[in-house]
């Protein structure tokens, strides 16, 4: 499994094809010493945050972007897999500014791959996509007929700045309640959470942030990014990460795991055009990560997991965003045989104190922020146009529009009083 995230700060529409390289290709060589046999990956993830201007991706213009995306993805992952392995897309969604695309190898899952099901969901203001998270959910079936089991993939993007960590766990507890998939049981009704499923996947542009108390030496951005330069020194700093600390407490990505984020430097905020050079406007963090749990995972061993995490990292070589693309490899644990006549795939276990429920009105949420979308993103659309490109010249035109039009009406209505 390769699962890659990048926040491509708007730069989606700019794309060229080395862009991907560095970023996809090379990981699919860790496969070739990290396994006995030179092998390709069986399940590729991408997730992209920010993907193309906001009022492009408002108004549902994305279409054009996501399909160059696509393509060029499928181009790089086929030209440097190890044995010239052949991928297929399972599935693509994008809401707004965040796309997901999973391919699977055609010699493997791309082959079996059946019930295939996107969904998306928003969690900006008044359920608009601007911030939110996108699902792709399917199953393949066992080696002897049996049901097998389903694999979730989600990729968000949560409220920004160091002081949101209220509204980023709200935004989480909104994904698990909206984003849902078809029952997992033939003969139920209810809609399924995210959890509903024998592997899941979670990645994206998370926005939790490194805080640390006003008289720590580390607040201060300078010695800060002193010390990400030494690995020791970023272990201990991950006692100050956001998202590390609620984990622990329970409060977010319950039952889910994460590799070793410390061993890479803090994916953002880099100034642009630089490789290794952080802006002073914002803490460095670790806001891009990858989290998973499979259906074997103990929920009594919260710290352990079934998945091993091979590769864990960011592309220091991307720069023309603020944030890193980061990349991880997972080796899954082989299915297990089918041991009942059950029609439903296993499914993760959760601790008993936390049973995430779907959303009554996730429907009207969603649809709601989709027709807020629609309204804002094509009068910005427009806005963008008369001002040739910018959104605020466009405003300027507009109302000197309205001024001169104001002003020839006036001056038509006297020129006609005048005359009579």
């Amino acid at each position: 499994m390769q699962i890659a995230s990048y926040n491509t700060n708007l730069q989606g529409v700019q794309g060229l094809p080395q862009d991907l390289v560095d970023w996809l290709a090379p990981t699919l060589q860790v496969s070739a010493f990290l396994s006995r046999e030179r092998r390709a990956p069986d399940i590729i993830a991408v997730g992209f945050q920010e993907l193309l201007p906001l009022h492009l991706g408002l108004s549902g213009l994305s279409k054009a972007v996501i399909n160059d995306r696509n393509a060029l993805i499928l181009s790089q992952i086929e030209a440097h897999a190890p044995n010239k392995d052949r991928y297929s897309l399972i599935a693509k969604v994008v809401n707004a500014g965040v796309a997901l695309l999973v391919y699977g190898r055609d010699e493997g899952v791309a082959r079996m791959a059946c019930d295939v099901h996107t969904q998306w969901t928003g969690v900006g203001p008044g359920y608009m996509g601007n911030k939110g998270a996108v699902g792709v959910r399917f199953r393949v079936p066992g080696a002897e007929g049996d049901v097998g089991e389903t694999f979730t993939f989600v990729c968000a993007h949560l409220t920004a700045f160091d002081e949101k960590l209220g509204q980023r766990l709200a935004d989480y507890r909104h994904i698990v309640g909206t984003l849902l998939f078809p029952p997992v049981s033939p003969d139920s009704n209810i809609p399924s959470t995210i959890y509903a499923t024998s592997h899941l996947f979670f990645l994206g542009d998370l926005n939790f942030r490194l805080e640390f108390p006003p008289s720590h030496p580390l607040s201060f951005p300078q010695e800060l990014t002193k010390a990400l330069d030494d690995e020791i020194a970023r272990e201990e700093l991950k006692e100050f990460d956001q998202l590390l600390l609620e984990h622990r407490k329970g409060t977010v990505f319950v039952g889910l795991h994460e590799g070793q984020f410390w061993r890479f430097k803090c994916s953002y905020k880099y100034l642009l055009g630089e490789v290794d050079k952080y802006s002073m406007k914002r803490t460095p963090s670790w806001t891009d990560r990858v989290l998973y749990a499979t259906h074997t995972d103990n929920p009594d061993t919260p710290d352990k997991s079934n998945i091993t995490n091979l590769l864990y990292t960011s592309i220091p070589s991307y720069t023309t965003s603020d944030h890193k693309p980061i990349v991880c490899m997972l080796l899954l644990p082989p299915p297990l045989p089918s041991t009942s006549a059950s029609f439903a795939p296993p499914i993760i276990r959760l601790p008993k104190h936390y049973t995430p429920m779907p959303d009554p009105r996730a429907t009207f949420k969603r649809y709601t922020g989709r027709i807020l979308d629609r309204i804002i993103g094509i009068c910005w659309y427009i806005l963008v146009l008369l001002g040739a490109g910018s959104g605020a010249v466009g405003i300027f035109n507009f109302f000197l529009g309205i001024g001169a039009w104001s002003w020839w009406r006036s001056r038509g209505g006297s020129s006609s009083t005048s005359s009579v």
